[in-house]
């Protein structure tokens, strides 16, 4: 071979089998720590059960006492919340308002309701 075709291969090859040898350790490396972009991300698994639920409100009995040796029940009536289901379309149907269900519901945060949840309506 030619020293001067030689010179030149070395010139432009050297630099280009190192880059080639730490892009391939980098990525050893990435897929061994779990991070590799042909990796899937580690999730729990899901229950392939149907989920059931209700639009139809539930009510409970809350025990509440007033004066020594009085007791009284009031009915409290929930709601299970659906999908696209806002706190206003909710008051809408139970005649009602979102400040009231609000303050029935002081830990509903109205811009983060989730299919499933129930709150309370009265």
């Amino acid at each position: 071979m030619d020293p001067r075709r030689r010179r030149e291969l070395t010139r432009f090859g050297a630099p280009a089998a190192f880059l080639a040898a730490a892009t391939i350790a980098v990525l050893l490396i990435k897929a061994g720590l779990g991070g590799g972009s042909g990796s899937q991300p580690t999730t729990a698994p899901q229950s392939t059960a149907a989920r059931v639920t209700t639009t139809q409100p539930s009510t409970t009995k809350k025990l509440v006492i007033t004066d020594v040796g009085t007791t009284t029940t009031t009915a409290g009536q929930y709601y299970v919340i659906q999908s696209g289901d806002t706190l206003g379309s909710i008051a809408l149907k139970y005649n009602t308002t979102v400040e009231q269900l609000m303050s029935l519901n002081p830990g509903v945060n109205p811009n983060a309701l989730r299919p499933g949840d129930r709150i309370r309506v009265s």
